[in-house]
């Protein structure tokens, strides 16, 4: 069996290096050859990048928003403050998987830089500007220490700083008419700031919205108790256990305290990541498909021109089975290169662009400069996997036409 397989390999190989007819069809047959492969190549090289754009479009979403709303959000049911929130913050901290909790006070409030200048936002109070908003500051800086005056520091999108004519070390004025209980009488709370840095995500409808300050800051504009907040953004070590924790801030609690992951909080956007990295490889994946019909007709062709030899092979005593298992041979190296090429042009493109960013993309659409990318082993292995197994089973027709043709009808052919 192994020396059977043997020879058999040995003549898919002289095949395949020599890829040449007649005389007047050799450079047509060759040529025919090499697109066979680079079909394969290209289908291979193809489908991984779209994989791996996929997978950097998923990973770089995600960073984004979980570095706006971390990976659960702690918040009550009715739409009010959590109270009793440094014995909160405690319990949450103890939770298995948790690594930090950070107490938010967040509520909409006008901003106005001139009487022509106003817009509406959503004032994010926090200890400190979360972390991946300090890795997007492109302007001042990530502080909220008030001035000499006492004016709390406000930190804006780049977006928003435009829209206003800002920039750092310029005034606001921002309004508040949170709703308070109804046995209080409304009143417009008024407060200055002075810009003290600007950060730029790319997810406009974020930028476009929040501005940040100290915890305090805004207790005091927005009137929270000194033991209130908006909700908690918890961290943690594993967002694939944030459904798990989550459920078990719920119970420990009970209502009216409720807890989101930041799929629940963000649903439609994760939906939009997810159509992207599942609808796009699979139209992708159809190159591969046309790849493997390209090998049937290229192997049909070599049938045709390689008849007489098949006959001598026939007549020397070759049975139907090992001819047939020449040409499956024969097709599978022939996917198995263009597989292996593919793979090897994927990696290469995929680490230019890593490098480089040669592919852009409309921020406004994409929320991103450049098409990102996520190399996962795993994808590899399975696209050789299947991309070798089409070449494989479009074979298997071409190998049951040559094991069926009769010798002498054969070595006669012209």
């Amino acid at each position: 069996m192994i020396r059977s397989l043997y020879f058999e390999l040995f003549v898919a190989l002289r095949y395949l290096r020599g890829a040449q007819g007649r005389e007047e069809g050799r450079r047509f047959l060759r040529f025919v050859t090499y697109i066979a492969i680079g079909g394969v190549t290209v289908g291979v090289a193809s489908l991984l990048l779209a994989l791996s754009i996929a997978h950097g479009f998923r990973q770089e979403i995600e960073n984004k928003i979980t570095g706006f709303g971390a990976h659960i959000q702690v918040e009550n049911l009715r739409d009010a403050p959590l109270t009793d929130a440094a014995w909160m913050e405690a319990a949450l901290q103890r939770m298995p998987g948790v690594v930090s909790v950070r107490p938010v006070v967040q509520e909409f409030v006008l901003i106005r830089r001139s009487r022509r200048e106003v817009d509406g936002v959503a004032l994010w109070g926090s200890p400190k500007l979360p972390e991946y908003l300090q890795q997007s500051l492109i302007a001042g800086t990530a502080r909220f220490a008030p001035d000499s005056l006492g004016r709390p520091g406000l930190i804006i999108s780049r977006q928003l700083a435009e829209q206003l004519a800002l920039k750092p070390g310029d005034l606001v004025t921002l309004f508040s008419m949170r709703h308070l209980p109804a046995t209080a009488r409304p009143r417009l709370r008024v407060r200055q700031f002075y810009i003290a840095g600007l950060y730029e995500t790319l997810l406009a409808d974020f930028d476009r919205i929040y501005v940040f300050t100290s915890l305090d800051a805004a207790r005091t504009l927005l009137e929270y108790g000194p033991d209130e907040v908006t909700r908690f953004d918890l961290t943690l070590e594993d967002v694939n256990q944030a459904a798990r924790v989550a459920e078990q801030i719920e119970v420990y609690f009970g209502l009216p305290v409720i807890a989101r992951t930041i799929y629940e909080v963000f649903r439609n956007l994760f939906a939009w990541v997810r159509l992207q990295e599942s609808i796009v490889p699979l139209v992708i994946s159809m190159i591969i498909i046309v790849a493997a019909f390209n090998m049937l007709a290229t192997l049909l062709m070599v049938i045709l021109e390689k008849a007489r030899e098949i006959g001598i092979l026939a007549s020397m005593g070759a049975s139907r089975r090992r001819l047939q298992r020449l040409y499956l041979i024969l097709g599978t190296l022939t996917g198995l290169i263009g597989t292996l090429l593919g793979e090897l042009l994927a990696l290469s493109l995929a680490l230019i662009q890593k490098q480089f960013g040669i592919i852009p993309l409309p921020a406004e659409a994409y929320y991103l400069q450049t098409a990102p990318v996520a190399l996962h082993g795993i994808d590899f292995i399975w696209v050789a996997i299947v991309a070798i197994g089409l070449c494989g089973l479009a074979s298997f027709i071409p190998a049951r036409i040559a094991a069926h043709m009769h010798p002498i009808q054969v070595i006669r052919f012209r």
